[in-house]
């Protein structure tokens, strides 16, 4: 089994930063892919970021250019810096990964528990 664990959120003013992270942790054989999803109208969740192993990243278009995620092999950690916030990001920010784990191998997709992030004056 493996598990996320998402820090970081908070209230911040219009404007201000924050950084997000994420560790998972198990028996976790390889990562594929780590990303942050948040609720969206009509949708369940909406991709905000997502990083490859090899560092490949893709953005929804409402954060280019003010966020950015990062995230740390080693650590099986995830980041995601958050600048220029606005009050339509104020959202639970999930936290995500898919890989390989297990003794035999198997696929996962696992969920963190989600982190609130407030943008308010």
């Amino acid at each position: 089994q493996v598990q996320l664990v998402e820090s970081g959120g908070g209230l911040v003013q219009p404007g201000g930063s924050l950084r997000l992270s994420c560790a998972a942790s198990g028996s976790i054989f390889s990562i594929r892919a780590m990303g942050w999803y948040r609720p969206a109208p009509g949708k369940q969740r909406e991709l905000v970021a997502a990083i490859t192993s090899g560092g490949s990243t893709n953005y929804a278009d409402s954060v280019k250019g003010r966020f950015t995620i990062s995230r740390d092999n080693a650590k099986n950690a995830v980041y995601l810096q958050m600048s220029g916030l606005k009050h339509e990001d104020t959202a639970v920010y999930y936290c995500n990964a898919k890989g390989i784990a297990g003794t035999y191998g198997y696929e996962f997709d696992s969920w963190g528990q989600g982190t609130q992030v407030t943008v308010s004056s």
